[in-house]
């Protein structure tokens, strides 16, 4: 298959040309294709998200050849079974250009917690030759995806389980070399912790769980550095956004952001971007904004995913 040239993005099949298993939790794939020639973002790559479709119940993958704009809703119309799974992920790292243009992907086998699915299923018996297909930006056109917005943020605030710990990755190598804050990753255990390259300014605080439930490290961390008493008291299940997602412009519960002002503190130049289990998210932002009344503008909250809930596309 290849890329169909009059979509405003790129969709096209990828093959793997690099498997890693970089530790417990993670595999890192390096993907490559010739339609990779026409990625491209306006400005840094930072959090950018994609798309991967992976093979079907009987490990084939859908053809995308000859698609329209409607290909989304003519693939959704083929059985489930039939039309593969897309899940969202992160690109890691973009390597080459032109044809030779590779992306690099970071995928979380979950083996801790016993919960797969069907992107940590593949990438957990992902062999050179392997082949996804991609939705992904193409150079010169909006494709959206990227929320990381600092703005002329004095200090940062990186916060994410193992699932953001690729987009963090991303963001450091991407911010200037002046950038100061703290970055704060919960991983499963204590050998998923990895070298990332970043600002001097910007401190990565490493939190293993190591059996510990999903999120308390964290919250006890981010509380501790604000100052707030280091309590673990996840948010109660009625207030959980099953599409949790707000950055300084937009919130998927409805909420008006523009009109909220700053109440008095000294978080002014504090840009906060926090990501991973909904419940934790929903926790930390209560804390933000609640507690230290943080001005929503100056805060980005993701869901990547509700536990006990299967991943939509």
């Amino acid at each position: 298959m290849t890329t169909t040239h009059d979509l405003p993005m790129i969709l096209t099949a990828l093959e793997a040309v690099a498997v890693e298993r970089v530790s417990p939790s993670f595999v890192r794939v390096t993907f490559a294709s010739p339609d990779l020639a026409d990625l491209g973002v306006d400005g840094k790559f930072y959090d950018q998200r994609i798309k991967l479709v992976f093979p079907n119940d009987a490990g084939e993958l859908p053809s995308f050849e000859g698609a329209d704009e409607s290909w989304f809703a003519t693939w959704m119309d083929i059985p489930a079974s039939e039309r593969g799974h897309m899940r969202t992920y992160t690109i890691r790292e973009v390597i080459g250009e032109g044809v030779e243009t590779k992306i690099v992907v970071d995928f979380v086998l979950h083996v801790a917690e016993g919960a797969t699915g069907p992107g940590s299923d593949w990438a957990a018996a992902a062999q050179p030759g392997d082949r996804v297909v991609t939705l992904a930006p193409r150079r010169g056109v909006f494709f959206g995806g990227i929320e990381f917005a600092p703005g002329a943020a004095r200090n940062l605030l990186l916060v994410g389980d193992e699932t953001a710990v690729p987009a963090v990755a991303s963001i450091l190598t991407d911010l200037p070399k002046g950038a100061v804050g703290t970055a704060f990753l919960e991983v499963p255990v204590s050998a998923d912790v990895q070298e990332l390259e970043g600002p001097d300014g910007v401190e990565v605080v490493w939190l293993p769980r190591n059996g510990q439930a999903h999120g308390v490290p964290t919250i006890v961390k981010v509380r501790e550095h604000f100052g707030l008493a280091p309590t673990v008291e996840l948010a109660p299940e009625e207030a959980i956004d099953p599409d949790l997602w707000e950055t300084p412009t937009y919130s998927s519960s409805g909420e008006e952001i523009s009109e909220t002002t700053v109440v008095g503190h000294d978080l002014a130049g504090l840009y906060a971007w926090i990501a991973g289990e909904s419940r934790v998210v929903t926790t930390l932002r209560r804390a933000l904004v609640k507690e230290l009344e943080v001005d929503r503008r100056q805060v980005c909250f993701m869901g990547y995913w509700r536990e006990g809930v299967a991943m939509r596309s």
